[in-house]
Formats: C-alpha cells, structure tokens, sequence
C-alpha cells in the first residue's frame, strides 16, 4: 500500500466513523478483542535493530570492509568463514547482555576475541581499536527492513513513536540520522541510559514514564522474541512480533501477541483494519443499512454481511 492512499483512508475514516457512531458513543471502549485494542493505541514503542534497520546486512557489510582492511585472510580461508564463526559468538554475547550477564565492555571486547581464539592472540588496545572503527563504518549504514521508511511516514503522522531499544547509545542515534529514519521518532529510549535491558519490564515501565503514555495505549512492536515480546508480556503491553523469516511461535508460557507480520506493510492495514472493523461492529449492534466502504487500493475493502456480527474483506 502507497502511504498516499493509506493517510487518505486513515483521514477519511477517522472523520466519518465517530459520525455513523450511535450518539454518545466512543468507538473506543475497553473490550478484550484485538481490534478494540488496536483502535485505542496512541503510542508506538519499536524496536530498532532487525526491526527497522538492517543491522545484520549493515554488520555483515561492515565486518566485510574490516576483513579487508586488516587482512583476517591471513587466518580464514574467506569473509564467509569468518563470519560464520562470528555470528553465534555476537549471538550469544547479545543475549548474555540482555539478561545482565555480562557487561558492554565485555561483549565489545570478547565478540572480537572470541572468533580469533586458536588464531590470534588479541590485546584490548586492539580490539577497542577495531570495535571503533566497525562502530564508524557501521553508523554510516543505510540499509533498512523492507518498507520501513514509508511505515514509518504513515504511523508518524496518526501516532507517538519511540525507540525502544538495547543497542549502544554512541550508534543508535547515527543510525537513525543517517539512514532518514530520525524525523520519523519522536524519542529514542535506550536500555544504556536506562541501566536496564529489554525484557526487563523495568525498562518498559520507563519508557511508559517517559513518553506519559498509558499501557492500555501503548504496543510494543519488535523482531526479537526474547527482547521485545517476552519484555512486553512481562510489562503488561500488548505486542506485535515482526518475524520475516517465520519462525515458529514458541512455546514458553508467554502470552502471545496481538499480531505476527512478516513483513512490515502489514501495520498500516493492522491498524486502519481494526478502525474498520471496529466502526462494523458498533452498526452492526444497531441494525444499520448495508455500508461499503470502496477503497480502491491493494487493501481489504470491509464489506457489511447481513448476518448479524459478521464481516466478509475482499481484496
């Protein structure tokens, strides 16, 4: 869906539901379903790394430039061998910094070190050297998630949007300027600054201080099931799981989110489709005529179905 056709719907639908309404009501009240949910979100906490910017094709890009640079060749048959070992190292490092199991200074140093243990006998100084100029390299990266500027330009417009993210406070701001993400963020709320990490709840809980927003109008929405749906479910916030490589929903106990996408197009219809089938509903409870709303677009168009509280969506 173009942006343009997108606002254009958003507008017209948020000036004509509250008018077909019954008098004195809101459209908004509290209900346990999905779209109900949706239709009172005005806050968006999103998470930045693998969500909306690429950070594995920017790091590999970026480590690719320090393999040459450095001449690692001298230790790996290719970039791709490296790299292969790298990965799961930076993998495991990430998670064990989630949970506060080691600390910033180790995982800098000892996601470098560990690739080159049985090659290469590594001082700090060198390591810090290299962590710096991977951080440059990296920070001057561009390549974002599929459609995640043009998303972010349509949900900028109708709601609040923050950062909420674990990366290092001395990169996360270039990759949101550099990349033209920035004015599309209305605050950046780090794990860092906060001294807590997503899933903590903490770090939820601050964020929804500092913004001033309320749980029941604010949604998490994120890549990392660990990070961002595990620390939403244990701050009480709804949660959409952004999972293009389809993984399977994991059986943990976690309350499941509200929505699973692949791919980052579906938050525009996620929340302009909960607006419509929400407004459906309400005439539905008042016998009302048959409506269709004609979109013309690649979006669903809701159709009214005479049987009572049902709703057919054609493309």
């Amino acid at each position: 869906m173009f942006v343009s056709q997108a606002v254009e719907l958003h507008t017209a639908a948020s000036a004509v539901f509250p008018l077909l309404l019954p008098s004195g009501t809101s459209g908004l009240a509290a209900s346990s379903s999905t779209h109900s949910v949706f239709s009172m979100i005005k806050h968006l906490f999103i998470d930045l790394d693998d969500t909306l910017w690429d950070t594995y094709h920017n790091n590999k890009s970026s480590l690719e430039e320090l393999y040459h640079t450095y001449a690692w060749d001298r230790y790996f048959d290719s970039f791709e061998t490296f790299f292969s070992i790298y990965l799961p190292h930076n993998e495991a490092l990430w998670s064990e910094y989630r949970y506060g199991q080691i600390d910033k200074p180790t995982l800098t140093l000892e996601r470098f070190r560990r690739p080159f243990t049985g090659y290469l006998t590594l001082s700090d100084e060198q390591i810090l050297t290299w962590n710096a100029e991977f951080l440059s390299i990296t920070g001057r990266k561009t390549r974002l998630c599929p459609h995640a500027l043009e998303v972010m330009e349509y949900l900028h417009r109708y709601y609040k949007v923050y950062i909420l993210s674990n990366g290092f406070r001395e990169i996360q701001h270039a990759k949101l300027t550099n990349s033209g993400l920035a004015p599309y963020i209305d605050r950046v709320i780090l794990s860092e600054d906060a001294g807590i990490n997503k899933p903590n709840k903490k770090i939820f809980d601050l964020a929804l201080v500092k913004a001033k927003a309320r749980k029941t109008e604010s949604i998490m929405i994120g890549d990392s099931w660990e990070a961002d749906i595990v620390g939403a479910a244990n701050a009480g916030l709804a949660s959409v799981w952004y999972n293009p490589n389809r993984h399977i929903l994991p059986d943990d106990g976690v309350r499941a989110p509200m929505h699973i996408i692949s791919s980052l197009s579906e938050l525009m219809q996620i929340f302009l489709l909960s607006c419509a089938v929400l407004f459906l509903t309400k005439r539905a409870q008042t016998s009302s005529p048959v409506i269709r709303m004609h979109i013309g677009t690649p979006f669903l168009s809701p159709v009214w179905n005479p049987s009572p509280s049902r709703f057919s969506f054609l493309t």
